[in-house]
């Protein structure tokens, strides 16, 4: 793995003849109050390390910086810092074109937080319409057959306990909503429901962490960094031909 952050422009260009750029998404954003507010942003950096990690450099990757802020309004009750959807999205088209202005065409952007995932797939339809790059988008907790796996609960809190655990607070307890809320369990399978003010009736959290572990996270974080790992390497399989070239292997 190169990191763009350390690569000179020349470098930077020679590697996006072949490479893959990779850019972790997140959010600065109230987890309760046992995790810090830019769990999203970590976890999404701890989960695309790891899994550049268990690459070993085939594909050929350059990790870019984490964006560290995402589309938060729902978090604003307590606290946030929140770009508007079409922000977020002009953002990821600024970011898409500057990478394929500097040479890459081939770019993926792996996100940390729910609020963002239909923005940024959004903003790769739309930028591919374009221009002659192939492009992908995930979120890291879905990615393979993962599931939505909640806010500031068991799956968060576990792999936070895992990659960071000197930022982790005990959790407090959950407060007792009645009618439950309806943004994390939905009445009818693939229908969306909204109601106001529900996050903050929950307290900011989907479910209860207090059963949160390391040795459970540290699992978490094996198999959604191996599921990230064969993403890639699928859409490195799926796009070597049509947009990398071998004169920029390294």
């Amino acid at each position: 793995m190169s990191e763009l952050t350390r690569m000179t422009w020349r470098e930077t260009r020679a590697a996006g003849r072949s490479a893959i750029a990779v850019v972790p998404i997140g959010s600065q954003e109230q987890h309760a109050g046992h995790l810090p507010m830019g769990t999203d942003t970590m976890l999404a950096e701890a989960v695309t390390d790891a899994a550049l990690a268990r690459l070993g450099g085939d594909p050929e990757v350059v990790r870019l910086p984490a964006l560290p802020f995402g589309h938060s309004p729902h978090h604003l009750f307590a606290a946030a810092v929140s770009l508007r959807a079409s922000t977020l999205q002009a953002v990821l088209d600024d970011v898409l074109d500057s990478l394929a202005t500097s040479g890459y065409r081939r770019v993926m952007i792996v996100n940390g937080h729910g609020g963002n995932d239909e923005i940024m797939r959004l903003a790769v339809k739309q930028y591919v319409l374009r221009a002659d790059v192939a492009l992908a988008a995930c979120s890291y907790f879905s990615v393979g057959d993962g599931q939505v796996p909640g806010h500031a609960g068991m799956f968060e809190t576990s792999l936070m306990l895992a990659a960071h655990p000197d930022l982790v607070r005990p959790p407090e307890p959950r407060p007792v909503v009645d009618p439950p809320p309806l943004f994390y369990d939905s009445p009818y399978p693939g229908l969306t429901v909204e109601r106001h003010g529900e996050w903050a009736r929950a307290g900011g959290t989907t479910d209860d962490a207090a059963a949160a572990t390391a040795a459970h996270g540290a699992e978490l974080l094996a198999g959604r960094s191996a599921a990230l790992a064969e993403a890639i390497r699928a859409f490195d399989r799926s796009t070597r031909d049509s947009h990398a070239s071998t004169e920029g292997a390294q």
